[in-house]
């Protein structure tokens, strides 16, 4: 049986395409919009009648592609509770608008806040607001240790380019929204513009997986420090990260916490459409959500049928992006692999994916994710069974940074282990033991593989899972396609 949503929202593609064949049929001559800037083709006339109906079909597009942006501004007020730079349940860095907290080791796997974390990085992270108050990134010298500074606006795609891989200098930056017109003050090393007055920062530390590392680590990650301008003197500003507040964690789920209610989702939209300027092609779509907002506003019909098109895009549309076979483009062995992340264009479906399954992703240069869900035959992953990941000699992934192999549960978050490890990769690559022939096969299961081999083990739950390759700062081949992950096996 054909899903309506689906086949409803085809029905909207197809009569788009037939609309904008008519008008590359008519002649240049007559009075039609062909060829004008999309800022100046007019929008839905006021007044023009919608209904219920329609409104639902207009609403599931709306919802699909404001999802991820009504998480991020959800997200961004849910940091704005915290009286200063802290840990929420003394695991979850958060700060007031302007700020970064930063985290001391790898992150908890208790936390809830964000999905499909890695433990190959200390993490910072924070929003601001930059059109009211630009923020300043304090960058220390990382000496040969990887790093990058992630910026984000409303829409999930990284803007910056802050990092060791691109050579960025110590030094102060400056982050500003488009509309901020004030000064830029002395001490400034560069300015960065930010595409939108929503800003979220996350700062990744490579962390060695010794406690030898830990401690060395400390003295940078207390110059991480990120602020409003409004509180900038010039200074060099450390921060003793182990030190900050702890703050009470309101709840404690095995799932992500929700940041997009869909009964709320049009009452939020229009923040959005206030905040986030359309890209080039969007202003119709902004035009028709407005007329849409108006229509729900003066209609309780309407406004019934909207919230209903959202609840029922959610369940039927949103929710099953969250697995990772519905990711990106399909590879060899099982894999998946997203090739735009951080840098989605108009491409609303994958922002949506990622936003739903694992937001907040590095843009390709910077990461490429290889996700997998099924062994080299297809089957679901099973702690009831035991597997092997086998990296040819001098085929484990190709990365200038770092790489690491994940295992997550279901709901993509770390699985409790008796040892407490959650991936393996450079990281652990001084522990590691390669097999004779020079390959490096890693152990996947529920039970040690015996002690000869738990330096390459990967504990796995008694339940479904997946697992994640991340290759940071990956090499070209990687990049290019030439190299994508072998299978994982069942062991018989």
């Amino acid at each position: 049986m054909k899903n309506p949503l689906t086949h409803s929202l085809l029905a909207v593609a197809l009569a788009s395409v037939m609309a904008a064949n008519i008008h590359a049929s008519e002649s240049p001559a007559s009075e039609n919009s062909a060829g004008k800037p999309a800022s100046q083709v007019p929008g839905v006339p006021a007044g023009t009648v919608i209904t219920p109906s329609s409104a639902s079909v207009i609403a599931q597009d709306a919802y699909l592609w404001g999802w991820p942006i009504v998480n991020a501004f959800n997200r961004r007020t849910s940091f704005s509770r915290a009286p200063e730079p802290g840990l929420v349940g003394g695991i979850l860095p958060a700060a007031p608008t302007g700020y970064v907290s930063m985290l001391t080791d790898y992150i908890s796997p208790e936390q809830r806040w964000i999905a499909h974390p890695n433990q190959d990085v200390v993490y910072g992270f924070g929003y601001g607001a930059t059109d009211d108050d630009p923020m300043v990134l304090q960058v220390p010298d990382f000496g040969d240790r990887f790093w990058v500074y992630a910026l984000y606006d409303a829409r999930s795609e990284e803007f910056s380019r802050l990092g060791k891989q691109y050579g960025t200098k110590p030094g102060n930056y400056l982050v500003v929204g488009p509309n901020w017109k004030g000064s830029v003050p002395a001490g400034i090393t560069a300015v960065i513009k930010s595409p939108t007055e929503l800003v979220a920062v996350g700062p990744r530390t490579f962390l060695d997986d010794s406690d030898a590392d830990r401690k060395a680590v400390q003295a940078v990650l207390n110059q991480v420090v990120v602020y409003p301008l409004s509180k900038y003197t010039g200074k060099t500003i450390t921060k003793d990260w182990k030190a900050t507040p702890h703050f009470p964690q309101v709840q404690k789920s095995a799932a992500e916490s929700r940041w997009v209610i869909p009964e709320k989702f049009f009452e939020q939209l229009p923040e959005v459409l206030a905040k986030v300027p359309p890209l080039a092609g969007e202003e119709s779509r902004y035009a028709m959500i407005r007329a849409l907002l108006d229509a729900a506003a003066k209609d309780p019909a309407i406004k019934d049928a909207i919230v209903k098109a959202a609840v029922k895009t959610e369940e039927e549309v949103v929710a099953p992006l969250f697995s990772f076979r519905t990711n990106g483009s399909r590879l060899a062995n099982g894999w998946n692999s997203p090739t735009n992340v951080a840098r989605w264009g108009n491409d609303y479906l994958s922002r949506t994916a990622t936003a739903k399954s694992n937001m907040y992703t590095n843009q390709p240069e910077e990461t490429r994710y290889f996700f997998l869900e099924v062994d080299e035959k297809g089957q679901r992953l099973h702690g009831d069974h035991r597997y092997t990941l086998t990296f040819p000699k001098g085929q484990t992934p190709p990365a200038d940074g770092f790489w690491s192999l994940t295992l997550y549960d279901p709901q993509h978050f770390f699985a409790p282990n008796a040892i407490n490890r959650y991936s393996l990769g450079t990281k652990n690559s001084k522990s590691m033991q390669t097999n004779a022939d020079g390959s490096l096969t890693l152990y996947i299961q529920d039970d040690s593989p015996g002690k000869d081999k738990e330096a390459n083990w990967l504990p796995a739950p008694k339940s479904e899972f997946e697992v994640t390759i991340r290759t940071y700062w990956p090499k070209r081949q990687v990049l290019s396609g030439e190299w994508t992950p072998p299978g994982v096996a069942q062991v018989k």
